[in-house]
């Protein structure tokens, strides 16, 4: 259980293991490991490189290097790059000046199309996670887009569970007006087959953030340092059906609520067994 704690916009750091309480399914789990940064990261940085979105890309770049100090030895770094379709422009690697040179590469050399298809780039990457992160670290998306986009035939529902079977929490940077659609109607999308994205919802249920920038390049800062500075929580899972999707609650012990009484906790909302 990846779980970020905030007061507010402030992250509560100082957090024990006594202080979190889990249950799955209504039932209290005894934690087995706990960790606050001591754990290495896995992010892959989702890059909307439509037109729109290049200046953005060339603003975060120029940062690149101060906001990737958050991370810490033996954290990993990928790119992805997406429109229409989705290509990768940087394999996971822990040399993380190269990887804030090749942020500023990631809008040349790649032919993925005008139109932007983001649950379908969402999706390539938690394949990508789960076939390359490896069984160590925990594991963030970062997506930096405008979030204007239409779905065929590929749901908001279906793409989190892809990101929880790949245990990974989503992020995302969202530039523009960042309004949160509504949810589709017959009279705004008569056809049932498309859907509007909404990297807001997928952030939420996975326990993720997002963020409207004013900034691309302060909020991208901010992110990374808000991604590297969650908790991970480990209890064994209890015996269930495969494919069975599990309800799983994060909250903080009646002592640690005392001490931080407008403490909000992010985390996923279950996963699926295995």
């Amino acid at each position: 259980m990846d779980v970020q704690v905030t007061e507010g916009k402030d992250l509560v750091k100082g957090l024990a293991k006594e202080d979190f309480m889990v249950t799955d399914e209504g039932q209290p789990q005894p934690l087995i490991s706990f960790s606050h940064g001591d754990e290495p990261l896995n992010l892959l940085l989702l890059l909307d490189i439509s037109g729109s979105m290049q200046k953005h890309i060339e603003l975060i770049s120029k940062t690149a290097r101060d906001a990737l100090a958050h991370l810490r030895p033996g954290d990993r770094v990928a790119i992805m790059v997406f429109a229409k379709t989705s290509e990768l422009h940087q394999d996971f690697s822990d040399n993380l000046g190269e990887t804030a040179r090749q942020i500023a590469q990631a809008v040349h050399n790649h032919d993925v199309g005008n139109t932007t298809q983001i649950n379908a780039a969402v999706v390539d990457a938690a394949h990508y996670m789960q076939a390359h992160a490896g069984p160590v670290g925990s594991r963030a998306i970062l997506i930096l887009t405008d979030n204007l986009s239409l779905s065929f035939q590929l749901t908001d529902g279906q793409v989190i569970r892809e990101l929880n079977k790949a245990d990974t929490v989503f992020n995302a940077i969202v530039t523009g007006h960042a309004i949160e659609p509504r949810p589709p109607t017959p009279s705004m999308f008569p056809n049932p087959d498309l859907t509007p994205s909404n990297v807001m919802h997928l952030s939420d249920d996975t326990g993720g953030e997002w963020v409207k920038a004013e900034r691309a390049d302060q909020s991208f800062h901010e992110m990374i340092e808000r991604i590297r500075s969650r908790y991970m929580l480990a209890y064994h899972a209890p015996s269930s059906t495969a494919g069975l999707f599990r309800h799983v609650g994060v909250t903080l012990t009646e002592a640690a609520r005392k001490k931080y009484p407008l403490a909000e906790l992010r985390a996923r909302t279950g996963y699926y067994a295995e």
